[in-house]
This record gives C-alpha cells, sequence and structure tokens, in this order.
C-alpha cells in the first residue's frame, strides 16, 4: 500500500529546503577559502648526548659502516679493477683459462722431399746450362730446421761464380740461375757495357735459425733452403758492386740494383732489399716459398 504526503508534511519539506541549501553554500565557501600557511614549522632542536644541539632531520637514517662496506664499488674502483685484469691477460690479449695448460708450439711443417724424378729434372736444367752442383745427403731435421735432399751450388751458368759456395734445395739454385741468366745479365750489359758479371757473393744460403736472425718467431726460409742472400755482384775488371741502400741513388749502380729487385720478383717469391728493414741493408733475401694463390712478396 502507498502513502501519500499529507498538505502537513509538504509544508515542512518546503520550509527545510531553503535552510540546508543555505548551510551546504556556507561549508563550500568555507572549504574554498582554506589554504595551508606558507611555511611549515622548523624542526625543534634538541641536545645529543656529547652537548651540542643538533637539528632533527627527517628522512632515512644514515647507513652504517657495514652497509656502506657492503654498498657496490665506485666507477673508479671499477675502472682500476679492470686495469688489473686487463694486466693479467697473456702475452696475445686473452685472458688464460682456468684450468688450461699453456699453447704449445706448433710443429714444424715437413720437410720438402723432391721425388727422384723432380730433382733430376731440376738438376738437369742446372746443369744444361753450365751450371756445377754437388748432391749431398740429407740435413735434419733437427730443431725444425733441414733440407731432404740437398745440394751444393758452385758455379752458375754462363760461368758465373758463386762465393761462398751454397748449400740449398735445388730449385732454390735453379731459380737462381735463371734470374742471373734472363734479367740480371742482361740489365748489366744495358747499363753497364764495358762490365761483364763473374760472380756473385752470397751471405747466406742454408742455415738453422729464425727469421732475421731473431731468438723468437717464425723459422726462416733459410733454414729449409729455400732461400738466399746476395751482397755483392763480382766483375771481370775486379771491381765490384755491393748491395747498399739506393732508393734515392741517381747513378747507374742505382738503376742497376732498382732493376735487379724488381725482376728477381719474376723468380723469387719472396724479395727482400736494404729499402725493406734494417735487417736487408747490406743485401737481396730472394726466396722460393709456396703461398696461397701465388701470392708474392717484393719490397
Amino acid at each position: 500500500m502507498r502513502y501519500l504526503p499529507t498538505v502537513s508534511t509538504e509544508k515542512e519539506y518546503a520550509a527545510i529546503r531553503p535552510r540546508s541549501f543555505a548551510i551546504l553554500a556556507v561549508s563550500l565557501l568555507a572549504l574554498t577559502g582554506a589554504s595551508l600557511p606558507a611555511k611549515g614549522p622548523m624542526p625543534v632542536a634538541r641536545p645529543s648526548a656529547d652537548g651540542e644541539t643538533r637539528t632533527e632531520k627527517h628522512g632515512p637514517p644514515a647507513p652504517t659502516a657495514a652497509e656502506r662496506k657492503d654498498a657496490p664499488a665506485s666507477k673508479e674502483t671499477e675502472d682500476t679493477r679492470e686495469d688489473a685484469r686487463t694486466k693479467e691477460k697473456d702475452g696475445d690479449g686473452k685472458a688464460p683459462e682456468a684450468g688450461k695448460p699453456e699453447a704449445t708450439k706448433k710443429p714444424p711443417p715437413p720437410l720438402v722431399r723432391e721425388d727422384d724424378a723432380t730433382l733430376a729434372a731440376c738438376i738437369g736444367a742446372l746443369k744444361a746450362g753450365g751450371a756445377i752442383v754437388e748432391e749431398i745427403p740429407a740435413i735434419g731435421p733437427e730443431n725444425g730446421c733441414g733440407i731432404a735432399r740437398p745440394i751444393v751450388l758452385k758455379r752458375l751458368s754462363g760461368d758465373i761464380g758463386i762465393t761462398p759456395e751454397a748449400t740449398l734445395r735445388c730449385e732454390t739454385a735453379l731459380q737462381l740461375q735463371r734470374w742471373t741468366s734472363g734479367a740480371l745479365i742482361p740489365a748489366i750489359t744495358a747499363g753497364m757495357p764495358d762490365k761483364k758479371l763473374t760472380g756473385l757473393e752470397q751471405a747466406s744460403g742454408y742455415v738453422c735459425r729464425n727469421r732475421n736472425g731473431a731468438a723468437n718467431g717464425k723459422v726462416s726460409e733459410h733454414a729449409y733452403g729455400n732461400a738466399v742472400d746476395i751482397a755483392a755482384f763480382i766483375f771481370s775488371d775486379g771491381s765490384r758492386m755491393d748491395i747498399a741502400p739506393r732508393e734515392k741513388d741517381s747513378t747507374i749502380e742505382g738503376a742497376l740494383q732498382r732493376a735487379a729487385v724488381a725482376t728477381a720478383c719474376l723468380y723469387f717469391t719472396t724479395v727482400l732489399d736494404p729499402g725493406s728493414d734494417a735487417a736487408h741493408e747490406t743485401h737481396l733475401h730472394l726466396d722460393v716459398i709456396k703461398r696461397k694463390g701465388g701470392y708474392r712478396y717484393c719490397w
């Protein structure tokens, strides 16, 4: 059942509404007009145990000594430790692995051993031009050095002497003869028509050593009989032309030496002259090392 308000009740509501609105309006005005003070209260100073007056600060407490000890290191400390780790690395820049043995030195390559037919063809080509050679017993292998089938070169074709006699692989001797007869003699004839080549003075044939005589490093091609060093050209009139730095030498000797170096690269795979480094200031290094793709190094 629904009850309808009486007339007296509606009159009471009508009287209450204006007063409610007035109270609500006053409350809103009071709230909107309120504001916080410009400055808050200052912290109260209190005496410390040692008698000094300190201002109490709000916020997290300062870390203890133990907490500071466990804190992460500063960047400077990390950098310093990184430097220390770098110094602990081994010579090739890689940190040694724990428990891993040190790398062993690579074993030397096996000696080149020509078969009978190849050696006979090489010696035959040398002798056909008038060279004097002698086969000798195998040298080594010992300490990574040796020649499986060495020869002693005593004289080149064209009655060109070689002093002292050189112990080499036959291929090295054959390329030396081809360069001498095919390029060096024609260059001397063109530039020095009054001179005749009668000999080559060699500074090194076979010798068991590292490159440039260093205590460590790669084994020299001399240690396999693959290289010969030429120190001077000897002429029929008794004169000689020593190998020396001649890059800017404008004389005929300078021109001849530069021609000798350039043409040697047609016969040898490595040619080093006095301009290459201090170790070759007095001779031409000529060798027949085999490289991938037939690459040659001539300097």
